[in-house]
């Protein structure tokens, strides 16, 4: 187990690991960071292998981020490079604050 705290929350004990997914669905939100701290160039496949996420949740999901202003498609041939934008950089900054708040 590498949680060192256990939280009481509504009644239930969570490990602290556990308690971020109750505030932000953990897919999505680690999409976010990994694209912030990604030290290359990252497109949709690599996101989703990094992430453990099938290919076509992950491009649902940043479809979902592009349209609310998170990310940047520049496509490149057949694939799509993928880019955070100010504000998705905020975000991601702000969730990983969080995340290793709790």
């Amino acid at each position: 187990m590498d949680t060192l705290f256990i939280v009481v929350f509504g009644g239930l004990i969570m490990q602290t690991k556990d308690i971020f997914n109750v505030f932000f669905r953990e897919k999505p939100a680690m999409m976010l960071v990994e694209l912030k701290n990604a030290k290359n160039e990252i497109y949709a496949s690599s996101l989703a292998k990094n992430i453990d996420c099938t290919y076509s949740h992950v491009v649902k999901i940043l479809q979902e981020m592009q349209k609310a202003g998170l990310v940047i498609f520049d496509k490149q041939g057949r694939l799509k490079l993928l880019t955070l934008t100010k504000k998705g950089t905020e975000v991601a900054e702000h969730i990983e604050r969080i995340k290793n708040l709790l």
